[in-house]
């Protein structure tokens, strides 16, 4: 967009187009988190002066948007590929972007506020009002996705402006319009898409995703947004959010008074384009193209990602299994496989007494918040837990039990107070260290035996013959029969199917069978 204002009385240096065009200019080549930090700060500026006319001020946020915006694409790459172990650097990339996007959003809301007032500068920028909504709501959103990958909070301002930028467009007759919001970035939308990708966003349940199927969530629901509903009445729909009291989506229920201000969504045809997507990453070696949310992602991570938004867009909530009881007392949690495996079995033998204690440093203390027969609802320390997140496998030892358990974290979420609440789905309240082996290896008079050790998650196989096992993450392929080794007898394991895959365990299903002895 060319930059076309005369010169006013603005104590800014960008009131002077020549200088503005510098000063992007001059902004760092080499290092894009310094140059999102620079834009950041120009930005914060520029919405802190309160003298610039509107065209003026459009035209320079759009400036220092457009500067900003392949900057942001590289380091959004550069934060979901970073080590877990590199904190420093991950907080200062993920300062840097949402720093941006909240500028970026604040200060498309200022022109809308300015046209809403009547402000000098509003006939210059008439026909771009439906763009810079469209671009306040995309800000806004981003903000929401890069607070949901810390999992929460989310801010109650956040909600409170999308809807407000969501009802200047219902307002004035543009919600349904098509815009570009930016070339060539996510192709055609408009008003109503970018507030349903918002709204559908946060209806996902995304707290109960890993960063990375975070990312895939939301670049799929963007993708989607077309076919997703929105009415002033609940047919077909099941959200809702009330524009008189902003919040995020509310699973509709019967018996919700209904009045002018609540807006009913829903995925309309999107759940049935999530079926059709999985069908085809199924079939496929490989994700098809068309199937890959924008982005170069994995098949399993598609597929559990076009799941979990298809059961939590779905008529029908997910059913809770069991009853949620509130509990008290604490957990001693262990994270990941090597530490479950040191602390179900601290002498590394065959023995299976489950009462052997924690070694010493090895667990957290957890405070235990609701208790129901699948799992655990748990406040977790402040200042500690880093290794947290979702599908995480843990030991789970309450203060009472002699036995530990294992489970996997499932959601995590954080409140204002930036306390940390998890869910923890609990696999068995009673797992056996074992030792394992490719068939036909195992003897008991063979000291070179090749064994590792494994997790049994039952006492006994179930009714079709099978029990689970958690493995070392690559070990089971679907074709090697193992052997297992408990106490002093071997069983044969032959594989059914792997449950599910974390980032160093594998959760798989084996019919079990005692091999006889001799």
């Amino acid at each position: 967009m060319a930059i076309n204002w005369l010169g006013g009385k603005v104590d800014h240096p960008m009131s002077d187009a020549r200088r503005a065009r510098e000063i992007v200019d001059g902004l760092p080549a080499n290092d894009p988190v310094k140059t999102l930090e620079e834009i950041g700060e120009w930005l914060g500026s520029i919405n802190q002066t309160a003298e610039f006319k509107l065209n003026q001020r459009f035209e320079i946020i759009d400036l220092l948007d457009g500067a900003a915006r392949g900057h942001l694409r590289k380091l959004s790459q550069d934060y979901m590929s970073m080590a877990r172990q590199m904190k420093f650097q991950e907080n200062r990339l993920w300062n840097a972007i949402f720093g941006v996007w909240r500028q970026l959003g604040d200060g498309y809301l200022q022109c809308i506020r300015q046209y809403d007032d009547g402000l000098a500068g509003i006939t210059l920028v008439r026909k771009s009002l439906p763009l810079i909504v469209a671009r306040a709501l995309r800000a806004l959103t981003f903000q929401l996705k890069w607070r949901l990958l810390r999992y929460g909070p989310v801010d109650r301002r956040l909600w409170s402006e999308l809807v407000q930028a969501y009802a200047i467009a219902e307002q004035k007759g543009f919600a349904d319009g098509a815009i570009a919001p930016y070339p060539g970035a996510r192709g055609e939308s408009s008003v109503k898409r970018e507030f349903l990708t918002a709204m559908m966003l946060s209806a996902c349940s995304p707290e109960g995703l890993p960063p990375l199927r975070q990312e895939i969530a939301e670049r799929t629901t963007a993708q989607l947004a077309a076919a997703f509903r929105i009415a002033n009445a609940p047919d077909g729909c099941t959200h809702y959010v009330d524009l008189a009291a902003p919040g995020p989506a509310v699973r509709l229920f019967k018996g919700v008074a209904a009045k002018p201000s609540l807006r009913y969504f829903g995925a309309g045809k999107a759940v049935a384009d999530l079926s059709q997507q999985i069908g085809k990453l199924q079939q496929a070696g490989a994700a098809p193209q068309d199937a890959n949310a924008g982005g170069s992602y994995g098949r399993d991570d598609l597929i559990a990602t076009f799941r979990h938004l298809a059961q939590y867009w779905a008529d029908q909530p997910p059913a809770r299994t069991s009853e949620r009881r509130a509990g008290a007392g604490r957990l001693t949690v262990v994270p990941g496989f090597k530490k479950v495996i040191k602390a179900l079995d601290p002498a590394d033998d065959d023995t299976l007494d489950f009462s052997l204690s924690q070694p010493a440093g090895v667990g957290e203390s957890w405070i235990v918040e609701d208790v129901s027969d699948g799992g655990y609802g748990a406040a977790i320390p402040t200042v500690k837990s880093d290794w947290i997140r979702v599908g995480t496998l843990v030991g789970l030892q309450g203060e009472a039990s002699p036995h530990w358990g294992i489970g996997l974290i499932r959601r995590i979420m954080r409140d204002e107070q930036q306390q940390r609440h998890v869910g923890i789905q609990v696999l068995t309240r009673t797992a056996i260290p074992v030792r394992i082996s490719m068939s036909q290896t195992l003897s008991f008079t063979d000291a070179d035996r090749e064994t590792e050790r494994a997790i049994l998650l039952a006492t006994g196989p179930d009714a079709r013959g099978e029990v689970g096992v958690i493995l070392r993450g690559g070990r089971f392929n679907g074709r090697d029969t193992l052997d297992m080794m408990v106490s002093e007898k071997s069983y044969s394991l032959a594989p059914v199917e792997l449950v599910e895959g974390g980032e160093d365990f594998d959760w798989a299903k084996f019919r079990v069978q005692e091999r006889a002895s001799g």
